[in-house]
């Protein structure tokens, strides 16, 4: 049986909540074999958030997979982390869940069936780290900046405990080997969900009742960017690979104080001084995709430095698209079907994984190597919604309700991104304030005309 409710009921009536009741929005319930209440929550979307009709769909798509009648799982035996696969079977051949868990999930890689990730979070020393509630952050703030980068749709689910260890743990560790992480990953999965309490702090992996798990779901899209996007990587885990980062087109780019046409020749002619970052860039990239992933950056540097991102490079993804002109306007579309005067395959941008931020504990490499005071170019509405977060934040307005409300996140998690937002506006604040900062950063006036006229946009609200 399948039940709605409204999350926010609960803090109506009173209930003493912790961190994975917290979660507000559109509620679907489930019920387990032994009688546990699933959910699936859609979270309230963001004040001042753009959200498509596909977003919507999306949410709901995810919030009707039900595990005990239409949705086969498995474990995720590759990469690091512990994640559970969701797999919708209706319409497939196979003719019940058991049979599918049974017979597929040791070598997943020729289901002929679309997977949906289920990521819960993970922070001990002999596996990777993950905080789950990083997902739903970067899902609505996306929205709220209305970025060009694409950021998957992210719900809240929880599991019953019992049916998790059974179904996906223990086929995790049997299906992995050796002292890998995953193989960890899943050694830790099966202790603790036997015994809840010895995971510290227990309410970031297991719902009040301790007798589910709790993540998000998504699915991810796209390839992964060589160095050209992603840097070179050649210093290293940490300080040394984000550094790296910086020296990529689109970085070195955002570094000059030329006008945007003059800087994005300059970025390309530095990390051309580079022989692998050369070699990445190829013969063919245009100044029109440099500028485009120089908004990019700035979204992506942006949203780390306020959620403190530790393990970004390297993860950053792309699909490819073309635009084109038609009528003095800019379209997209998967296929060359245009008849205007311009078209170009570009790399859209995807960031789909940001499980690595969240929480205090993390590295915040954004911050660290000092990535938004090298940036003098930007888009004058991701400065104007940067400007009204932070000063929202600090009158404790509806979107620092929000923020307060709708994640479950613990006080110094809130209290994280709140200080964060200020740093964060306070620099980019002070380059405008110096006459280092350049309102010229639009991808879309750049393709279509070439060059940018700089917004003359007061710093101040």
């Amino acid at each position: 049986m399948i039940k709605f409710i409204c999350s926010l009921c609960l803090l109506c009536l009173g209930f003493s909540v912790t961190a994975s009741d917290q979660v507000i929005g559109t509620t679907v319930e489930f019920s387990s074999p032994r009688g546990i209440k699933e959910q699936c929550i859609a979270l309230t979307h963001m004040p001042g958030g753009i959200y498509t009709d596909q977003d919507r769909h999306i949410e709901k798509k995810y919030c009707s997979m039900d595990i005990y009648s239409n949705t086969g799982l498995c474990p995720k035996t590759w990469s690091t982390s512990p994640g559970t696969m969701f797999y919708p079977l209706a319409g497939s051949k196979y003719k019940s869940i058991a049979q599918f868990e049974n017979s597929v999930c040791k070598n997943q890689k020729h289901i002929p069936i679309k997977s949906i990730a289920f990521k819960n979070t993970m922070n001990e020393q002999s596996t990777s780290g993950t905080f789950s509630t990083a997902s739903l952050l970067y899902y609505h703030f996306s929205r709220y900046f209305n970025t060009q980068i694409q950021v998957p749709v992210a719900v809240y689910r929880s599991i019953d405990e019992n049916e998790h260890r059974h179904r996906v743990s223990q086929r995790g560790l049997n299906n992995t080997h050796g002292n890998s992480m995953i193989h960890n990953a899943w050694k830790v999965m099966l202790h603790i969900e036997s015994s809840p309490s010895s995971y510290y702090p227990v309410n970031e992996v297991f719902t009040r009742d301790k007798k589910q798990i709790y993540g998000v779901l998504l699915r991810s899209t796209g390839k992964r960017y060589n160095a050209v996007v992603n840097g070179t990587r050649q210093s290293g885990w940490g300080e040394g690979q984000n550094r790296d980062f910086e020296e990529t087109p689109a970085f070195w780019a955002l570094r000059s104080q030329k006008p945007l046409v003059h800087a994005v020749t300059d970025g390309m002619n530095k990390a051309r001084n580079n022989h692998t970052m050369s070699k990445a860039m190829g013969h063919k990239l245009t100044k029109e995709q440099v500028v485009f992933w120089m908004q990019d950056l700035t979204e992506i540097t942006l949203m780390d430095y306020i959620f403190s991102q530790q393990d970004r490079i390297g993860n950053i993804d792309y699909t490819k698209t073309w635009v084109s002109e038609n009528s003095g306007m800019l379209q997209r579309s998967k296929k060359h079907t245009f008849s205007g005067k311009k078209a170009l395959q570009i790399k859209q941008t995807h960031l789909n994984d940001n499980d690595a931020g969240g929480r205090y504990s993390y590295a915040n490499f954004s911050k660290k190597t000092g990535m938004l005071e090298k940036t003098h170019h930007y888009n004058v509405n991701t400065y104007l919604q940067l400007m009204k977060l932070h000063k929202d934040f600090s009158q404790q307005g509806k979107l620092y309700q929000y923020l307060d409300r709708t994640f479950g996140l613990s006080k110094k998690q809130r209290d994280m991104i709140v200080k964060n937002t200020k740093m964060a506006a306070e620099i980019i604040q002070s380059h405008c304030h110096s006459g280092q900062l350049i309102f010229d950063l639009e991808p879309e006036q750049f393709f279509l005309h070439g060059s940018v006229e700089p917004v003359n946009q007061s710093c101040e609200l």
